[in-house]
């Protein structure tokens, strides 16, 4: 979806509004949207058999509300030069969390980052060119964080991404 076709959402802090209930439109739309974000307003509206202002409305709403967190690019990470993935599993400093989730964000080749509850605190998913990469990436980077009190590698065999292909 183009920017000039779009709203954005929230400013970065902005206050959303509450969660509304979602319609089997809606629904659709995200459904569409996540297959490929790029779909012009006339696709989605004909798919899901609404006007093109309804749909507009819609998908607007749906970025205001939240809902809509933006729309990106899926990446091949091999194909893009980054063929190795690892699950790191990470305990911290009780409290740390802001502070730590900071520092990760910072790396290269963060994907995905989440507090979780269990054995560990955070899931860090990360993508690298290599193994050696991803070695000076724990060792040096993640381990010289002071909140950071142990970690763990999973290497990533293989991945399939469970998202609808576009």
């Amino acid at each position: 979806m183009a920017p000039e076709q779009m709203a954005y959402g929230p400013q970065e802090g902005g206050a959303l509004p509450p969660p509304r209930p979602l319609d089997a439109i809606d629904q659709a739309i995200l459904r569409i949207l996540q297959g490929d974000g790029r779909a012009s307003i006339r696709s989605v509206a004909e798919r899901v058999h609404v006007s093109r202002a309804n749909a507009y409305a819609r998908i607007n709403r749906l970025v205001e509300d939240g809902v809509i967190r933006g729309f990106s690019a899926r990446v091949d990470h091999e194909r893009a030069g980054h063929g190795t993935s690892a699950y790191i599993t990470l305990k911290i400093v009780q409290n740390s969390w802001r502070t730590v989730r900071e520092q990760l964000r910072q790396l290269p080749g963060a994907s995905h980052i989440a507090l979780v509850g269990g054995d560990f605190d955070v899931l860090l998913l990360v993508h690298t060119p290599d193994n050696r990469t991803l070695r000076e990436l724990v060792l040096t980077r993640l381990q010289a964080i002071p909140e950071v009190l142990s970690t763990r590698t999973l290497l990533v065999f293989e991945e399939e991404d469970l998202e609808p292909d576009g």
